[in-house]
């Protein structure tokens, strides 16, 4: 499984989106599983890769919280939870993707 947390330069989210993340991969039993953070440093990068935010979670090439009509670009991404707007993926449906994810392999 191939996971990517994408940022932009100094992201403000980019500590807690890691901690959610490692969160969510150890509680669905992938502690094995290692991410890798990559900085996305221009649009013509936000477009090849479809990143629309900082930050942005990949499985597999796949970005679970994708909105149809979102355009890419380098900018900040907000995201909903049951308390309102958050600057990181909410943990449940985080989980809910990687279980997805390992069931299709």
């Amino acid at each position: 499984m191939d996971v990517q947390l994408l940022v932009v330069v100094d992201c403000p989210n980019e500590e807690r989106a890691a901690v959610i993340l490692r969160q969510a991969l150890d509680e669905v039993g992938l502690p094995e599983v290692q991410f890798s953070t990559r900085v996305v440093a221009d649009q013509a990068e936000a477009e090849a890769v479809g990143f629309v935010g900082s930050p942005t979670i990949l499985i597999d090439g796949c970005d679970p919280f994708a909105a149809p009509a979102r355009t890419a670009g380098l900018a900040c991404r907000l995201y909903l939870d049951d308390a309102g707007l958050s600057g990181v993926p909410p943990l449940a449906p985080l989980r809910q993707a990687l279980k997805r994810a390992t069931a299709h392999r």
